[in-house]
């Protein structure tokens, strides 16, 4: 027959064994959660032999002003410039580079910033909607965008401006598109040519036919 006694120490035997498993599995837990954030490092930063936690510094000149950062190598060039330059005009959207909120200019050519590590571009030139321009002294194609209602929400609009204005470059440098006709022939100005080439700009408000029409009326071209 069992006293009261035994029943209290079966209850301390109980909660010990109870906050030494609460512990173990939490151990575990943390192990488990260190191992899955190794396995979810970058693509990019594992074939490039980059261990986690490491760092390195990397010098560029953003909007003509030269910066240095010690960043983590895993940093994209999109967080380094919203968390440590704060140029906030860059907008973070998918993060996955299909929807082009992220667009930036690097040495003249558009890319989605967060597909590229910032220790990629050591020495080159970026340019990001800060750098176009500012109140009072607008790029002529912000003063479109105004124009011609090219944004409604305006949160894809930076990454519309920049691209919209490499748009203009690439098709007088005559590098040829999707839709380019004659690849030997001289690229020519098109309605056709622009939305292929902005078609990784995703509008959410359905802006679309006001975006063209500033990059038209920038480009001196009817809409």
């Amino acid at each position: 027959m069992l006293h009261q006694g035994d029943l209290d120490l079966s209850r301390r035997d109980l909660l010990m064994a109870s906050a030494a498993t609460v512990a173990v599995s939490g151990v575990a837990s943390s192990a488990r959660a260190q191992a899955q954030a190794q396995a979810q490092a970058p693509a990019s930063a594992k074939a490039a032999g980059m261990p986690a936690g490491e760092t390195s510094s990397v010098s560029f000149k953003v909007n003509g002003e030269n910066q240095t950062l010690t960043l983590d190598n895993r940093t994209t060039l999109l967080d380094a410039l919203r968390e440590h330059l704060h140029l906030t005009g860059t907008k973070k959207g998918c993060d996955h580079g299909q929807c082009g909120a992220c667009t930036v200019m690097v040495d003249g050519r558009r890319i989605n910033s967060c597909l590229s590590l910032a220790i990629m571009h050591d020495g080159d030139e970026v340019v990001t909607i800060e750098g176009l321009g500012e109140p009072g002294k607008l790029h002529p194609m912000q003063a479109a965008f105004v124009k011609h209602d090219g944004y409604q929400c305006g949160y894809c609009t930076p990454g519309q401006i920049c691209s919209s204005v490499a748009v203009l470059e690439e098709i007088k440098a005559g590098i040829p598109s999707h839709v380019t006709g004659d690849l030997t022939a001289k690229t020519e100005f098109s309605l056709e040519e622009i939305r292929e080439r902005m078609s990784g700009n995703i509008c959410r408000c359905g802006a679309y036919s006001n975006i063209v029409d500033a990059i038209a009326d920038v480009a001196g071209r009817p809409a």
